[in-house]
Formats: structure tokens, sequence, C-alpha cells
């Protein structure tokens, strides 16, 4: 499998988790199973896989901008980092969903926040504490 084929099809899973939180998030298993837990761990096993692989013996770090440049500059562990951002920014609109519910927002005001977490992540989530 190369990692073209494993961004689409991590891709196409986060996907399904947003369709529904989109579409179905009055059922209470989707916010606070599918899309909070299920999804983000099965995208977390292909994270860890990945980072365990990869990882050791890399060159770049964590302690410069240079550096994580040149760490993220291999596909697999590029994908890693991408697949890290799918999983959490799929677990925040989760949240966002369970969160509203609890106080009894619409969830039309909330779509606008998901779309936002989808796309920019910690822009998605400031619109909704907003």
């Amino acid at each position: 499998m190369t990692p073209e084929m494993l961004f689409s099809i991590c891709n196409g899973i986060a996907l399904i988790g947003w369709i529904l939180l989109l579409f179905l998030p009055r059922i209470k298993w989707v916010p606070g199973l599918i899309t909070s837990a299920i999804i983000p761990a099965l995208l977390a096993l292909v994270y860890g896989y990945l980072i365990l692989a990869d990882l050791p013996g890399a060159e770049g770090g964590f302690g410069s901008l240079a550096a994580v440049y040149l760490l993220f500059g291999k596909p697999w562990l590029l994908l890693a980092a991408w697949i890290h951002y799918l999983a959490f920014d799929l677990f925040i609109g989760s949240w966002e969903v369970r969160d509203s519910r609890r106080l009894g927002i619409s969830h039309f005001l909330v779509i606008p926040c998901l779309f936002l977490t989808f796309l920019l992540g910690p822009i998605g989530l400031l619109c909704y504490l907003i």
C-alpha cells in the first residue's frame, strides 16, 4: 500500500464520521461513540503503527521548525501527522455536538462550526466556543 492510498482510506473514514455528525447528530451513539471513540481509535491505530514503524531513526525532530520540517519530509510520517489531525478534529467535532446538545443549542447553529472544525480545526473550535 502506498502513502497516497492510505491517505485516501483514512480521509474516507474520517469523512464518514463528519457526515454522521452533520446529518445524524441526534442519534445518541453517533457523537457519543462512533465519532468520538470508534473512528478516532481506528485512526489512532493507523497513526500509532506509522509512528512506530517510521519515527525511529528518522531525521529531524520537534525542537525547531526546521527539525519538524525535516521530520515530516518523509511521506509516511507526513501521513501520520495528517491522520493525527483527522482523529483530533473529528473528536473535537463530536464534543461540539455533544456539548451543544447538553446546552440546548440548535444543531443548525453548530453546523457552521462543524464545517470550520472539519476544514480548519482550531478556528472551528473557536467559532463554537464563541
